[in-house]
């Protein structure tokens, strides 16, 4: 007859491979049913034969690593518990911990078995009850039997004594009252000479005062074992300097799972306190100094060191030998120690920042690690150490990686960079150079604060105005598909432009070139009909090249902009439109458009809107969904109109009388002299009327309770591009020479069900390109519509004849699930 044993685990065996046999997943559900049908049918026989027992529940054990249901099994792992055979014991706790868990109602039919086996003579059995209580004890639990755990961890033999350890740290943190009947204990543990005992001892020790700092006590429970440091120090400082030992020896070095426990525990216990700092310092530093680096686990037990040293109250010496060993980790060849190097080394650069230096170039050599994780890391280290006295170097370094790093990294360079400059800047020529480097690298990934105070400072250095205006004009002309660099550039020409046109004169040894009044003109225009001419950017360049009519002499470049403007009078994006047509009209009123188009007053300084600026949190939020970009244009364009909390400028003479910004805006409205409140009747033929229609008239613009000039009768028609489940989407079309502008219109046509997620991405030829922006409101209630925009343009010619599109429509109805749709879409002939 076999032994019962052999034939469990080969019944068990037997299943395996007929699942693993099974050609489908269908083949092997079928195996896994038929077994667990039969599992089902065995318990229900209630058969008294253990070795059937053992049989079904090694085979519930495999199917709980399939994933498949095995709460049906609990109650067998439970009657094994209370067989006498060691056999059975084994298998029913080890089912008990895989399948049962501490909220399990059933694990209550538990403590009686575990509290009969605690008690047991066999040393084994009493060891399979504390793994199994370490694993799964409740609150209940560990209130019931931990003082069969507390008479265990007296008890003369060690291989219980281990594991009653790792269950007392179980009942410590699950029941932290009891934690009082573990202290003398512990302490006990603590001065074992066996290892493994030690071991867990001080992993249990570790436990009960990290627990103690997280409540947020009085360190209650460090003060109990700070005694154990000297006993600490001579363990670890045998264990470093003994020699061979080849029952604890891994790859030459004693036991280093033992000494880095002691160096975690010794910074537990002297966090904090300078006399027991005192004491670890020395053995520190020999650990330091002695132990093998060549191999890995000699760098474990040296990473430990370090974070004890500068966790504890370590002199400064110490300190700068911890920040030294991590420089030495920065040139080794694994990448996981690299990485925690760098980690380490960005938390204690606060702490010493000097010693850290010394290590600059190595960190900056880590820029060119292949492994991405430590390029990112070696990134955040490198900002934290720019001072007054490294900031040239390291920008210059940073900017070299600037110029091949990755994309992802680049909105984050550009900003740190900016704010560094901003605070660490040896001149303003300097810093101007620097942020034109990234402008010119990284343009499209710069900030809205970063581009708004690099502009605050051009605006507020009137000395490099002019040699600031030069070099961006430069720039624009060689590269126009940075986005930063043509808003600033734009921002500049348009209210410094007579610097530049002016050329001749010296800029900090430097002659200025002349610049031709066409060619601004011309910059401009190849701007706006380039693919790179974003919404923002467009928005610019009007703005920018109306001022630039007052710094302009000749009448037909003038004349040339006011054609541009009108261009722009049917633009699909109503803002554009409306700032089209209003400057067009101040091309009537010479006197006013000058007064208007004067130059901005620097604006002040605030401590508090440096670069990101704290400001940003106190700005009011805005219920539009525009982009967070577009408030810099309409920040300029409230200062050219008087709107700015700005101070305003000295006067301007206008027909012989002094009156600032606000006096010419009061005119336009009619509420300034007499001449200017008749000047838009007249030219209207239409007597005076109230100042809100006046204006209106002004800038022939609809009252506020009219129609959009977007859907103005001489509008372009709409397509219908999609109908369905209530969102209705039309394309209106405009053509010029350069490219086709699309505006999309979304509207949901129901009354009571909202629309949200509502998502539009579209694909052209290749011989074409797309610009896409975002939808100006994703969700959607009853009747309520939205708009999108895009520009198609040709790769390398006129945009097509006849667009034809391939539309992906995301949404949901009502907060259900998502909808997705494609379409292709062709424009009618």
């Amino acid at each position: 007859m076999s032994d019962p044993l052999t034939f469990t685990w080969d019944a068990v065996k037997q299943f395996i491979r007929n699942v693993r046999a099974a050609k489908t997943i269908a083949d092997e559900r079928a195996v896994v049913q038929k077994e667990s049908a039969a599992i089902r049918a065995s318990f229900r026989e209630e058969s008294h034969d253990s070795g059937v027992r053992r049989n079904n529940v090694a085979k519930l054990l495999y199917l709980f690593t399939l994933g498949e249901r095995t709460h049906f099994g609990q109650i067998e792992c439970l009657k094994l518990l209370a067989s006498p055979r060691f056999a059975d014991k084994r298998l029913g706790y080890l089912g008990t911990m895989l399948l049962l868990d501490e909220n399990q109602e059933v694990l209550t039919l538990v403590t009686n078995s575990l509290k009969n086996d605690l008690n047991h003579s066999n040393q084994y059995i009493v060891g399979l009850a504390l793994v199994t209580l370490g694993n799964i004890a409740s609150v209940e639990m560990s209130r019931d039997l931990f003082p069969e755990v507390e008479t265990i961890l007296s008890s003369s033999n060690p291989y219980v004594r281990r594991k009653a350890a790792l269950c007392a740290m179980r009942i410590c943190r699950k029941v932290p009252d009891l934690q009082e009947h573990f202290l003398e204990k512990a302490k006990l543990l603590v001065a074992d000479r066996n290892h493994g005992v030690l071991l867990c001892g001080l992993t249990l020790v570790g436990s009960m005062c990290e627990a103690d700092d997280a409540e947020g006590g009085e360190m209650g429970t460090v003060e109990v074992f700070r005694p154990l440091v000297p006993a600490l120090v001579k363990t670890l400082k045998s264990l470093s300097s003994s020699g061979y030992a080849p029952e604890h020896d891994v790859t030459g070095i004693t036991d280093p799972f033992l000494q880095v426990k002691i160096l975690r525990l010794l910074r537990v216990l002297g966090r904090g306190d300078q006399e027991t700092s005192e004491q670890i310092n020395d053995i520190l530093a020999q650990v330091a100094t002695n132990t093998d680096s060549s191999k890995n686990v000699g760098n474990s037990i040296l990473y430990e060191s370090v974070l004890t040293i500068l966790d504890i109250e370590a002199d400064s010496g110490l300190r700068v030998l911890g920040v030294n060993i991590l420089g030495k980790f920065l040139s080794n060849r694994d990448n996981n120690i690299r990485y925690v190097a760098l980690n380490t080394l960005i938390k204690v650069v606060a702490i010493e920042p000097n010693a850290v230096q010394r290590h600059r170039n190595t960190i900056l050599d880590c820029l060119r690690d292949p492994d991405i994780s430590i390029r990112r890391r070696a990134l955040d280290l490198s900002f934290t150490l720019i001072n007054e006295s490294n900031v040239r170097v390291l920008i210059r370094e940073l900017l070299a990686f600037l110029e091949v790093a990755d994309n992802e990294f680049k909105p984050t360079m550009t900003s740190q960079i900016g704010i560094a400059a901003d605070r660490f800047a040896p001149n303003k020529r300097w810093h101007v150079d620097t942020m034109l480097r990234v402008l010119k690298l990284a343009g499209n990934y710069v900030k809205e604060q970063i581009l708004s105070s690099f502009v605050r400072l051009i605006a507020t250095t009137p000395d490099l105005q002019t040699y600031c205006v030069q070099k961006l004009y430069a720039n624009l002309k060689d590269d126009i598909t940075q986005e930063g660099l043509t808003l600033a550039g734009t921002w500049v020409i348009g209210e410094f432009g007579d610097s530049l046109l002016r050329g001749g004169s010296y800029e900090e040894e430097e002659l200025v070139k002349e610049v031709k009044e066409s060619d601004l003109v011309d910059l401009f225009t190849t701007i706006l009909n380039s693919s790179y001419a974003g919404q923002i950017v467009i928005e610019y360049i009007i703005t920018s090249a109306m001022k630039l009519t007052t710094r302009l002499s000749d009448p037909a470049q003038v004349e040339r902009v006011r054609r541009l403007l009108q261009s722009h009078q049917r633009d699909l994006d109503i803002e554009v439109q409306q700032r089209s047509v209003e400057y067009g009209n101040l091309f009537a009123y010479d006197q006013i458009r000058r007064g208007v188009l004067e130059k901005m007053p620097p604006p002040e300084i605030r401590e508090e809107s440096r670069v990101l600026g704290e400001a940003t949190a106190k700005r009011k939020p805005t219920t539009s969904k525009k982009k967070p970009s577009q408030v810099t244009e309409q920040d300029m364009l409230l200062d050219l109109m008087g709107g700015s909390d700005l101070p305003t400028s000295d006067a301007s003479p206008i027909n012989g009388n002094q009156q600032n910004n606000a006096d010419l805006l009061a005119d336009i409205l009619g509420g300034g002299s007499s001449s200017a409140q008749q000047a838009a009747p007249q030219a209207n033929g239409q007597q005076p009327k109230s100042n809100v229609n006046s204006i209106m008239d002004l800038f022939n613009a609809p009252s506020p309770a009219g129609t959009p000039a977007a859907t103005a009768g001489g509008g372009p028609p709409a397509h219908g591009a999609y109908n369905k489940n209530n969102l209705q989407i039309t394309f209106q079309l405009r053509r010029d020479n350069a490219a086709i502008q699309v505006l999309a219109r979304f509207k949901n046509t129901g009354d009571f069900q909202s629309l949200s997620a509502v998502n539009l991405q579209a694909a052209v030829p290749k011989s074409q390109r797309l610009q896409l922006q975002a939808i100006s409101n994703a969700d959607l209630s009853g009747g309520e519509e939205a708009t999108q925009q895009m520009r198609i343009t040709g790769v390398n010619g006129p945009p097509p004849a006849r667009l034809r599109l391939r539309l992906k429509i995301s949404y949901s109805i009502g907060g259900g699930p998502p909808v997705a749709d494609q379409v292709d879409w062709s424009e009618p002939a």
